[in-house]
């Protein structure tokens, strides 16, 4: 006789927990998809096998995959130290902004210091739109998933204030910054393709984030942070420097971007520069099981299923908004399969 009981799970079950989410996921996407007079397997077809298939859908995958790695890897180490940070949005634009302020001054720079420079002054916004919210969570005890959610519209309409107003192409009229220089812009990675330098940086924080929270006293403190305050506190971990860190590195992660989007794809600020790349990171991170690895598989797998529906909405008449149904129902779905962490199967 089988018994199910409270306790940790084996390592089969926690690796099975992704895969049960998704079959889950297409199961009741697939309800939908009926609902809509379509046929799921051709819609499902579409989405996830047809991209793959032809080099500008690969490609493509490879171009949205950028945003969401980097996103993704924000809100992995903030919520591995246990602190939830909603603002990656925000904090994205904190580093578009700072990219388009900086990119039109670069003209007479060589495009390798004018890359690291714009990096670096991208992460530096974002970590430093990071910062208030840490500060009331450290300090005041105040919910960070509050105030960083909040902060994202803050930004939002500062970004629009600039570009309805100083930033605004005086030729054209139309709201956006001036072009950054030839020397700012990120070189593309494959002939006729707009994948570019993003990706490289988007993997590249990838491995230095792996490498940091597995084999660095910072990064091991950072997750026994996360896992248990009082427990970490006990063993003499400083908890606040710890979240404080987290928050940083968070927030100047997502500003990396948002670097990527201006100076790789758009060369100038718009308004719609993101379509809510900071909140589908959340996604990313928790399908990814908040470590690098995952979030790697996750960030891919979502870039494909939101390059694919528009295809399966192409060729099937589904709504081009599937991508956004099957992302949410996956979010529950993942937040649901976790339970099965906390049980285990043993014969009784």
């Amino acid at each position: 006789m089988l018994k199910i009981e409270r306790g940790s799970a084996p390592w089969w079950m926690r690796a099975a927990i992704p895969v049960v989410a998704i079959i889950v996921t297409f199961i009741l996407v697939s309800v939908l998809i009926v609902m809509a007079d379509a046929s799921p397997t051709d819609t499902l077809y579409q989405t996830l096998i047809t991209p793959l298939t032809k080099r500008t859908g690969r490609l493509d995958v490879l171009t949205r995959a950028s945003p969401l790695l980097l996103t993704g890897a924000a809100v992995a180490v903030a919520f591995s130290a246990g602190y939830y940070n909603i603002g990656a949005e925000g904090q994205l634009y904190a580093g578009a902004v700072a990219a388009a302020w900086l990119g039109p001054k670069l003209g007479n720079v060589p495009q390798v210091p004018a890359i690291l420079l714009i990096l670096l002054v991208g992460f530096a916004a974002g970590a430093l739109w990071a910062l208030p919210p840490a500060i009331l969570k450290v300090r005041l005890k105040v919910d960070e998933v509050v105030t960083t959610l909040l902060l994202n519209s803050v930004m939002i309409f500062i970004v629009s204030a600039l570009l309805n107003g100083p930033w605004r192409d005086p030729a054209s009229g139309w709201p956006q910054s001036p072009e950054i220089a030839a020397s700012a812009q990120f070189p593309r990675l494959f002939a006729r393709s707009r994948v570019h330098l993003g990706l490289v940086v988007a993997v590249s924080v990838l491995v230095m984030l792996w490498w940091f929270m597995r084999y660095t006293r910072p990064g091991l403190e950072l997750r026994a942070a996360g896992m248990g305050s009082e427990a970490a506190r006990f063993m003499g971990v400083r908890v606040k420097r710890s979240v404080m860190m987290a928050a940083l590195l968070s927030g100047g992660i997502a500003g990396l971007a948002g670097v990527g989007e201006v100076a790789g794809l758009q060369f100038h600020l718009t308004e719609s520069i993101s379509p809510g790349y900071g909140y589908t990171g959340i996604i990313v991170a928790t399908f990814g099981g908040l470590t690098s690895v995952g979030v790697a598989i996750a960030g891919f797998f979502l870039s494909l299923i939101e390059i694919g529906s528009l295809s399966s909405s192409r060729q099937t008449g589904v709504p081009n908004y599937l991508g956004d149904v099957i992302q949410a129902v996956l979010l529950l779905a993942i937040l649901g399969s976790f339970l099965l962490r906390h049980y285990r199967i043993r014969r009784a």
